[in-house]
């Protein structure tokens, strides 16, 4: 019989809506790490992150609880998704809640620090670039998968990825090696 860790994500979505809340839990923590990085990268504040990481994953428990969940074999993609929604929303509610009048002549608009953060299309267009490292990195070998994953997402150093994966460092180093190499090539392949 599998362990929960076996199943792909469409069978545990599947288990998670026949009632088995150990599948879901197999799906945060397989998913917890790139999906977190990849909303910090996007929002660049860890208590902003957590935020919108959290209503994330209770978006995606009602959406499957309710049945409303479409297989589409990338329950990752649909996780970012969902969590891109969610940072649009709330940059769309801050930029709203900053409103200035330039009527005010004590204040000076032109000089306030607060109105030059990046606007929804610099957000966009990050979480493209996320999006399309994550699924280059969908697409690397299992081991450069992994040492990637670690050093990257995880902030593991190279001898805790080597003490984790039961390999010496200069293999660790050498995986991130070609990672690196064969994602700069999918980047020109894919004219990323």
């Amino acid at each position: 019989m599998k362990t929960t860790k076996q199943y792909s994500d469409e069978e545990l979505v599947l288990m998670y809506q026949n009632g088995d809340n150990s599948a879901f839990e197999t799906l945060l923590l397989r998913h917890k790490a790139v999906l977190f990085s990849n909303i910090l990268a996007v929002v660049r504040s860890r208590e902003l992150a957590e935020d919108i990481f959290q209503d994330t994953f209770l978006k995606a428990i009602v959406t499957i609880q309710q049945g409303r969940y479409v297989e589409s074999g990338r329950f990752l993609g649909w996780l970012i998704r969902i969590a891109h929604n969610l940072i649009i929303d709330h940059f769309r509610r801050e930029k709203n809640e900053n409103t200035f009048s330039a009527d005010n002549p004590e204040y000076d608009i032109l000089n306030d620090a607060r109105l030059s953060e990046v606007s929804i299309e610099e957000v966009m267009t990050r979480e493209q670039v996320l999006n399309d490292v994550v699924e280059m990195v969908e697409h690397l070998p299992k081991s450069q998968k992994e040492v990637l994953k670690m050093r990257i997402f995880e902030d593991l150093s190279f001898k805790e990825i080597a003490d984790k994966t039961g390999v010496s460092i200069n293999t660790s180093l050498g995986r991130m090696r070609y990672a690196l190499m064969n994602m700069r090539r999918l980047a020109v392949e894919n004219k990323l």
